[in-house]
């Protein structure tokens, strides 16, 4: 685990699961445009959270890359859900500023729901599936520049899945 303080605010990079994280106010989901089940982080969430949160997401999908919503949690711990579809690297035009758009839109929406502490997956991808080295650099940045002008977080966590992403984010953090 990689820990920081920056502005005020704890900053953490775990190896964990995101549907897992029973001591966070919100989680964020790396949702697809139909904000359904599909496969991975969307997978899990959706299988922890259970049918009602598939039956809350209807109304709100389609949703367009660097665009995020939110829902409450359901039968997970957590209070709400906020759903972020990262570009695919590769693929989407202006990828960098799209996935910089779902961390702003992710701790604004944090932030107007009285939301202290989040916890992220990687939401962005490149076209192969393979995670995308940019994304820690982007979201620790966005936070940098974010947190001053959000008083109600107190802690940001980044969960990975496996021990390269999480060097990946520590140095990342390391460099802030």
């Amino acid at each position: 685990m990689a820990k920081r303080i920056l502005h005020g605010v704890i900053i953490e990079c775990v190896l964990g699961d995101i549907a897992d994280q029973p001591d966070m106010d919100a989680i964020v989901n790396a949702a697809n445009a139909d904000l359904k089940a599909g496969v991975g982080v969307a997978g899990a969430i959706h299988s922890a959270a259970g049918l009602g949160l598939e039956v809350e997401c209807r109304p709100l999908a389609p949703i367009e890359p660097g665009e995020a919503v939110i829902t409450r949690a359901h039968r997970l711990p957590n209070r709400q859900i906020i759903h972020c579809l990262g570009p695919v690297f590769g693929r989407d035009d202006q990828a960098d500023e799209l996935l910089a758009f779902c961390y702003r839109k992710a701790l604004c929406l944090a932030e107007a729901n009285g939301i202290g502490s989040i916890v992220f997956p990687p939401i962005a991808r490149d076209a192969s599936g393979d995670p995308v080295e940019a994304e820690a650099r982007i979201a620790f940045a966005i936070i940098d520049e974010l947190l001053p002008e959000l008083p109600g977080i107190e802690l940001v966590r980044f969960t990975v899945s496996d021990s390269i992403t999480l060097e990946l984010y520590t140095h990342a953090l390391e460099g802030l």
